[in-house]
């Protein structure tokens, strides 16, 4: 499984449905409480998929990031470990996470 939370939340529901357009992947979106001493929620996309299909989704996060005008930050959780993506680092984002999904799988 994996989380992604983006820098700028409006853009969920986007990144939902361009996840789910995906074959095998299911996408759930799920809200977080706020850390101590930060106000409100925020929501997490829970990405539920076997590791091929998720790495397949995980490489099209580039063409998503692409597709928007912002400057767009997606951060990925994998077993409690975190990657960045941007444009700006897309292929080692990628290489780090296609590692750490092998090595969780």
């Amino acid at each position: 499984m994996l989380e992604l939370t983006l820098s700028d939340p409006a853009q969920l529901w986007g990144l939902r449905d361009w996840l789910r357009a995906q074959d095998g992947i299911t996408v759930r979106v799920v809200p977080t409480s706020p850390a101590p001493g930060e106000l409100g929620t925020a929501d997490v996309l829970a990405v539920l998929a076997g590791s091929s299909a998720l790495a397949a989704a995980v490489r099209t996060l580039p063409d998503f990031l692409r597709s928007r005008r912002s400057n767009l930050r997606v951060q990925i959780t994998v077993d409690g470990k975190q990657v960045e993506i941007e444009l700006e680092n897309t292929d080692r984002a990628l290489e780090i996470l296609e590692r750490l999904l092998r090595d969780s799988s």
